[in-house]
């Protein structure tokens, strides 16, 4: 554990106000992001928009967040950490509310880049503002459980929105409703961030100097982000197109996707607390490894026969997402030196997760099945492991840069 000087101080904001700010941006980081997939067609059909733009389109979360978020830590150096969040947020709020308003496929996806934009400068810098204002096994658990129920009701609720109206604008346009909800209180944390600079300056001794690329650890966090970040996008959207080809309805299918991403809730909240409290994690590290690979060698040989098992045991390597995320906080001491991992980190994982679900279709095309596709997928699970268990050990990236 590091010492009592090395760690941030406590905020002057009160506990309440914290925890409020992190629920608000949580679970605004991620329903823009994976609300168009359940409607493409109907955007599709309502734009004029080719099926390239459209398969295009799906990639672009990954992409954006991949690109922004390697500038955001920069950003936040010149505008303060806190101001480049809330500037973020109206940026995902203003593209959210506009591109439903156009007719015109240019500007819808312009609109969808500003929007996603805002949502990675987000991406990087919380986990940062966490570290520098304390309570962070408590806010960090809240909120990596946020960005999970933010992507899951995303999914979930803009179908069922945009059948009840008639209007996929209805079902896109109302995460952008959820986020002005979050713009008042950011924004006045913002103002109070300019106008009481010292109330804000909770860091502590000034952060060590050295490239974050040079730490190991970093580079192993980096991995385990990436290779699950990839997984995470290749399941949701594959994995229920694999189910239906082998026969289950598309409403099963559906359903067990569910169960997959309802286990990464459930780790979300447990796993902060988890690191904070254990030695190691090394056997959790090689239980998500030996899960993803066990829950696509069920997919290979018997998709059909237990297929809630199959998404049960991926559900449960998908736990290293959330442990990669609150590990961005627990294996630095300084927020200056968080906000650097969190904008090594997060850039790099995105962007494979940008790569994973194209690769994956190019594969299942040119060799009509899944077999090769989820032979590949299972072998990922040993980089993912061994990532796992070096960032494992309860190492520190200040001391090691």
């Amino acid at each position: 554990m590091p010492d009592a000087d090395a760690r941030p101080r406590s905020s002057a904001l009160p506990f309440g106000i914290l925890l409020a700010a992190v629920v608000l941006v949580s679970v605004n980081l991620r329903p823009g992001a994976s609300s168009p997939g359940p409607v493409l067609e109907e955007v599709r059909h309502g734009l004029g928009m080719s099926a390239g733009v459209a398969g295009a389109m799906t990639g672009l979360p990954g992409l954006c967040f991949g690109l922004v978020g390697a500038l955001a830590v920069g950003f936040a150096r010149r505008v303060g950490m806190t101001t480049g969040i809330a500037i973020g947020l109206v940026a995902a709020a203003v593209g959210l509310l506009l591109r439903v308003t156009t007719d015109s496929v240019p500007l819808f996806l312009l609109l969808s880049v500003l929007a996603l934009a805002g949502m990675a400068v987000g991406n990087v810098l919380v986990p940062a503002w966490v570290k520098a204002h304390g309570h962070a096994v408590v806010l960090m658990t809240v909120y990596g459980t946020g960005l999970v129920v933010g992507g899951t009701i995303g999914a979930l609720a803009t179908a069922p929105v945009t059948e009840s109206t008639d209007s996929w604008r209805t079902g896109l346009g109302m995460w952008g409703v959820l986020l002005l909800v979050a713009l008042p209180l950011w924004g006045w944390l913002a103002l109070h961030e300019r106008r009481s600079p010292a109330e804000h300056d909770v860091s502590g001794d000034a952060p060590p100097s050295g490239r974050i690329a040079h730490s190991p650890t970093a580079v192993a966090l980096t991995v385990l982000f990436g290779v699950q970040s990839m997984h995470a996008y290749v399941q949701f959207g594959w994995v229920p197109q694999i189910y239906r080809d082998a026969g289950l309805s598309a409403s099963t299918a559906g359903a067990l996707q569910a169960l997959l991403s309802g286990v990464g809730i459930l780790g979300a909240l447990a796993m902060p607390t988890v690191i904070a409290r254990s030695q190691g994690l090394h056997a959790w590290m090689v239980s998500f490894g030996v899960s993803l690979a066990l829950g696509y060698l069920g997919l290979l040989l018997a998709p059909a026969t237990v297929p809630w098992l199959w998404a049960l045991l991926l559900g449960l390597s998908g736990l290293a997402f959330p442990t990669a995320i609150a590990l961005i906080t627990a294996r630095t001491r300084h927020p200056s030196v968080t906000a650097q991992l969190s904008g090594f980190v997060q850039p790099i994982g995105y962007a494979l997760a940008a790569i994973g679900p194209f690769v994956v279709g190019l594969i299942h095309d040119a060799t009509g099945g899944w077999s090769l596709v989820i032979v590949l997928l299972a072998l990922t699970s040993v980089p993912l492991t061994l990532a796992g268990l070096r960032v494992a050990r309860p190492s520190y990236v200040d001391d090691e840069i």
